[in-house]
């Protein structure tokens, strides 16, 4: 078993371990409630971690959490459906729940 890496906050450490799962990397979150003592550790320390239970897992999941990191960037999109405008991190129509076309496949 691997440190992978600490979140700022609870929820963020689930999701992340949550999306490390759903691409087939086994994960945890440890040091879920340490928050509630920082100040009598170190904050950093009070974080929780996230953490792989295969360490071969280990470079593919940071390289993963380095992308969640990261959103995409680029010019928004409208649905060819219904014509609602989205943000270039999303992949789906929040209105109709069209996929987003790819403009180069028609």
């Amino acid at each position: 078993m691997r440190r992978v890496d600490s979140a700022p906050n609870l929820a963020l450490a689930t999701l992340w371990a949550d999306a490390l799962s759903a691409v087939g990397i086994e994960a945890r979150v440890f040091s879920r409630y340490l928050s509630s003592i920082a100040g009598e550790i170190p904050p950093s320390e009070a974080q929780p971690t996230i953490w792989v239970l295969d360490d071969d897992d280990l470079d593919r999941a940071r390289a993963l959490l380095l992308e969640l990191r990261r959103p995409p960037r680029g010019p928004g999109w409208a649905c060819a459906d219904c014509g609602e405008r989205h943000g270039p991190q999303f992949a789906q129509c929040w209105n109709c729940g069209a996929a987003r076309r790819d403009p180069d496949r028609g």
